[in-house]
């Protein structure tokens, strides 16, 4: 086999797995693929201005390949990143959260989606559950939702005593500034929607075969309480907003645009570098002449269905 072999071999590998990632964008992208057509032709109606596919696309490849940056950053420099992700239910937090997490090496930047405490974490300190969670040095965390769940949902539900709450807002700011005096980059998005988009999105998941796991009975009666939850997020604002750790508003109407908007947002929050690597180069395959490969038995292989 020649050199141009090679290379014609080696470019038609690397179209394919170009293909593949494609692949896995569009994939990540059919979310109302199984919606009744009645449904999807509302919801199309109210997002006529959408960002066309290929240009949201390209922004997004070019913010990732800038995470992939920070990714490497935080790792060489032992950095440590947390950013807090909150918003109403369906407000999609869950959805910038896999676009950052997509290309990005799991042992650097994990995702921390807590379920509801246990008996033993409620008599606990309630902040306790969450410090294991923080980052180390050389890590990015991503909450999805957070130790904000106690003035929100808990709040809102009566979950959470009046006093609790009050206990929690004393509270919070301090844990806070400890958390950042301890060199911990702490960043928190609120993911702000309409209460029609909020209908709208309830509506596609209630028709939607792939999406109605994610309606809950909590979730429900957010809609009966959206004016509860207004009146909790005022508060919350008002009293953890501090410079130490701010609070940003990602308008997120706009699926597409929010994620890209909240990706950009967060680079710019991080002085990261380009870290500089040694350029790899792929070792000759060993062949050893002696060596001679055994058949396993067909029962081990999976049924080839697709």
């Amino acid at each position: 086999m020649t050199l141009s072999d090679d290379l014609q071999i080696e470019n038609d590998w690397l179209s394919a797995e170009l293909q593949d990632t494609l692949d896995e964008d569009y994939e990540l992208e059919l979310e109302d693929a199984l919606l009744s057509l009645e449904i999807k032709k509302i919801y199309q109606d109210k997002h006529k201005d959408t960002l066309p596919r290929k240009e949201y696309f390209l922004n997004l490849l070019k913010l990732q390949a800038e995470l992939i940056k920070l990714h490497d950053w935080v790792q060489h420099t032992q950095a440590k990143v947390a950013v807090i992700f909150e918003g109403r239910d369906s407000a999609g937090k869950g959805g910038v959260i896999k676009r950052i997490t997509q290309r990005l090496n799991p042992r650097v930047c994990r995702v921390v989606a807590l379920p509801k405490p246990t008996e033993r974490e409620q008599s606990e300190w309630y902040f306790q559950r969450y410090v294991p969670r923080l980052p180390s040095g050389g890590e990015m965390v991503l909450f999805d939702r957070s130790w904000y769940n106690r003035a929100g949902v808990e709040r809102v539900m009566g979950f959470a005593t009046p006093e609790q709450v009050e206990d929690f807002f004393r509270d919070v700011t301090e844990f806070e500034r400890m958390i950042v005096r301890s060199g911990v980059i702490l960043i928190k998005y609120w993911f702000s929607i309409t209460d029609n988009e909020q209908q709208l999105r309830f509506l596609m998941r209630i028709h939607d075969p792939l999406k109605q796991w994610k309606l809950s009975p909590m979730d429900l009666q957010s809609r009966v309480r959206w004016e509860d939850y207004t009146a909790a997020k005022e508060e919350m604002f008002a009293r953890t907003n501090i410079p130490e750790a701010p609070w940003w508003v990602v308008p997120a109407n706009d699926k597409k645009r929010a994620r890209l908007n909240c990706i950009q947002h967060l680079l710019a929050q991080i002085p990261y570098t380009e870290v500089t690597h040694e350029t790899s180069q792929l070792p000759k395959r060993v062949f050893n002449k002696d060596y001679e490969r055994h058949t396993l038995p067909e029962e081990l292989y999976i049924p080839q269905v697709f």
